[in-house]
């Protein structure tokens, strides 16, 4: 088997109910931290990572995110004639030439594993990674390019994982692990366990890199949790037949598909923005002074 990951699945087919009004109409993936969607950082961390196919998971009103990554002929003229060249490049190579981006709709709602599933016929028989885009991770090298080279080493499936409160545990699949180095065995693994049933405070956030055994064992597995095929359940199937490693990865995370996640990012970004960072920090200093 390869130990290249060519393809990062994206499933972005999700309602974004907790950020309403403002996902009615525009996907919560298209929410900007300062300039840049999440969906749009998601994607630089996997190309940063050496992934060359992008595969987006959409489903209903999700126009904006193919929008996002197709070339726009109207605003790039538009931009030339103007001479605005550095806002031109920017918009240009939002998707380097090399890439490729591949839609498939995801029919019905049907969860996480249903969307991973969808996924199967362009990814065949090959090593994958998913990225979740609410989880936004803040890390020079990328949490992803940390894992890809993790998985060098193993060949194995990968999960991203972090210790959490104890009381979230029903926010997250908890995994028990074996060892206390950075790469750990996952032993079992359990979706949204309550606090005193957790078998650790290990959780699983947005980052996956899976072989295509996944594929089978998703076909499977019948709907657990909140009615939904659950990908924690096809990971649980797949640990049977093989190895599967938890890895703690460096950086900071950021839950934005919560509203005070958001906000946190919103804040650090701009802090760290080259062009807004001076005016931002002396304005939140003025501010709470």
């Amino acid at each position: 088997m390869s130990k290249r990951v060519r393809k990062v699945v994206f499933p972005v087919a999700g309602m974004g109910t907790r950020f309403l009004p403002a996902t009615k109409a525009s996907p919560k993936e298209m929410l900007p931290v300062v300039d840049k969607p999440l969906i749009q950082y998601a994607v630089e961390e996997a190309i940063a990572a050496g992934a060359e196919v992008m595969i987006f998971v959409t489903g209903r009103n999700k126009y904006a995110i193919s929008n996002h990554f197709d070339t726009a002929y109207e605003l790039e003229s538009e931009l030339q004639e103007r001479g605005k060249e550095k806002l031109l490049n920017m918009v240009h190579n939002i998707v380097p030439p090399h890439v490729s981006c591949v839609f498939i709709r995801q029919s019905m709602p049907l969860g996480l594993g249903h969307a991973v599933l969808c996924a199967e016929p362009i990814v065949g028989d090959e090593p994958f990674a998913v990225i979740l885009a609410d989880d936004l991770i803040d890390d020079g090298s990328g949490c992803l390019s940390q894992m890809v080279q993790a998985f060098s080493d193993t060949g194995s499936t990968i999960l991203g994982v972090e210790r959490v409160a104890r009381e979230d545990t029903e926010k997250y699949g908890i995994v028990d692990t074996e060892g206390d180095e950075q790469l750990l065995e996952v032993k079992s693994i359990v979706e949204k366990p309550k606090p005193e049933d957790a078998p650790s405070s290990l959780a699983v956030v947005g980052r996956y890199i899976l072989t295509s055994g996944i594929f089978a064992q998703l076909a499977q597995t019948g709907r657990g949790a909140g009615g939904e095929i659950q990908l924690t359940d096809g990971i649980a199937r797949l640990m049977q037949r093989e190895q599967v490693f938890a890895y703690q990865f460096k950086g900071k995370r950021y839950d934005c598909g919560s509203k005070l996640g958001y906000l946190m990012a919103t804040v650090d970004y701009a802090l760290q923005h080259p062009e807004l960072k001076e005016d931002f920090k002396a304005w939140l200093e003025s501010r709470f002074s």
